[in-house]
């Protein structure tokens, strides 16, 4: 069977963790977030569990050595 390519873009927004569960970044990190709250800042920097169990296989099928 042949090697699968890893889409790029996902392997960057998402991890696992130890246990198994799937992290994504939150949305708004990037851009514009110099006007928003030092406390609202520091909250982007979290991660949150992935609920959706569509997105977790979609991730999987991308990202499939992540």
């Amino acid at each position: 069977m042949p090697k699968l390519k890893t889409h790029k873009a996902t392997s960057k927004r998402f991890r696992y963790t130890a246990s198994g569960k799937l992290l994504r970044t939150k949305v708004g990190k990037s851009h514009l977030r110099r006007k928003k709250p030092r406390r609202v800042r520091a909250m982007f920097d979290s991660m949150l569990e992935v609920q959706n169990p569509g997105t977790k296989r979609r991730v999987k099928r991308l990202a499939p050595y992540l």
